[in-house]
C-alpha cells in the first residue's frame, strides 16, 4: 500500500466556506480537522474573496493536501447569490492551482451517492453517515463543515485510482 493521502474537501461560499481535512489510507478514511472560513457581512465583496484566498492558502500550508475536492455549483433560484458563490469557487480553484494541488469537482448528487449510496439522500442521512464513516462522536457542525467532510470522503472513495 502507498502512503496516505490528505484531501481538503470544500463546500464553497463567499460568506461561509466549509472545509474538511481527511486522510485516506487504503480503505480507511479519518478526519483531521473541519470548520468554516467566515467572511464578515458588510465587507466589500472583493475583500471577502481575498480573505477566502488567504485562509485557504493558510489551510493548504498547514495540512499540505494532495488533493482539493470542491462541490460543483448547484443553481438555485437566487441568481445573484449563485454568481457570487461561483466567483468564490473561482478563488478556491485558483488558490489550489497556484499551490500546484490537483482539483476534483463533484455534484451534490455524486457526493450523496458516495456517502449514502443514494443520490437523493437528505441532509440528516448524509450527516449521520459522515459521523459513522469517520468514527466521530457527534455529527460535525456547522452544516457547511459537514458538507465539506462529505466532499472529502467522496473524493477519497471516487479518486482512489487517481492517486
Amino acid at each position: 500500500m502507498g502512503r496516505s493521502k490528505i484531501i481538503l474537501g470544500i463546500d464553497p461560499g463567499y460568506g461561509i466556506t466549509g472545509f474538511g481535512i481527511v486522510e485516506h489510507a487504503g480503505s480507511k478514511i479519518r478526519c483531521f480537522a473541519y470548520g468554516t472560513i467566515d467572511t464578515p457581512v458588510g465587507t466589500e465583496f472583493s475583500q471577502r474573496l481575498h480573505i477566502l484566498h488567504l485562509e485557504l492558502k493558510r489551510l493548504i500550508e498547514k495540512y499540505k493536501p494532495d488533493l482539493v475536492a470542491v462541490e460543483e455549483l448547484f443553481f438555485s433560484k437566487n441568481t445573484k447569490t449563485a454568481i457570487k458563490v461561483a466567483e468564490a469557487r473561482g478563488v478556491i480553484l485558483l488558490t489550489a492551482t497556484l499551490a500546484k494541488i490537483a482539483v476534483v469537482e463533484y455534484t451534490p448528487n455524486q457526493v450523496k451517492q458516495a456517502i449514502s449510496a443514494y443520490g437523493k439522500a437528505d441532509k440528516k442521512q448524509v450527516q449521520q453517515m459522515i459521523k459513522i464513516l469517520l468514527g466521530l462522536d457527534k455529527i460535525p457542525k456547522p452544516d457547511d463543515a459537514a458538507d465539506a467532510l462529505a466532499i472529502g470522503i467522496c473524493a477519497a472513495n471516487c479518486s482512489a485510482l487517481r492517486f
